[in-house]
């Protein structure tokens, strides 16, 4: 084996584990209970709009376009330039699934979390990619985002 291979080989051990340690009934994330805040939707998109991302939930109808298992999720339909979503590094057709380690199922989950999140300025989002056509079955990934917002 090749100094070359066993770099790969250990890559790609390192993001099963991640994946693995990620969607694990133990994982670190925790839902954000409905209770602890009032967000409507529209809120949600108004926070997510001025983080820098057009969003909105995945439902059966998107869930079946980006080839996903469960419709559970918000998907990113746009980012917006010049922003800290933009700045992350995060894509359209992502999946947030956690925002500083609170799981994202719904719109009223991402509102709540970013709410809470964008006070600490400095935040870790989550986001899974799906596979494209062009990717020669290549699988989408998890990707990791580190956030830092400027003070307002």
């Amino acid at each position: 084996m090749t100094l070359s291979d066993s770099r790969v080989l250990f890559s790609l051990i390192a993001t099963m584990f991640l994946i693995l340690l990620l969607f694990s009934p133990k994982a670190q994330a925790t839902q954000v209970s409905p209770s602890s805040t009032t967000m409507s939707q529209d809120e949600a998109q108004q926070l997510g709009e001025e983080f820098g991302l057009i969003v909105g939930e995945v439902d059966e109808e998107l869930r079946e376009y980006l080839g996903l298992q469960k419709a559970e999720g918000v998907v990113v339909f746009e980012v917006i330039g010049g922003k800290p979503a933009d700045l992350a590094g995060i894509k359209a057709k992502s999946i947030i699934k956690e925002i500083d380690s609170r799981e994202i199922k719904n719109l009223h989950d991402f509102g709540t979390a970013l709410k809470l999140a964008l006070v600490t300025q400095n935040f870790s989002l989550v986001t899974y990619e799906p596979a494209k056509h062009t990717d020669q079955g290549i699988t989408g990934g998890i990707q990791f985002h580190f956030v830092r917002s400027p003070k307002t």
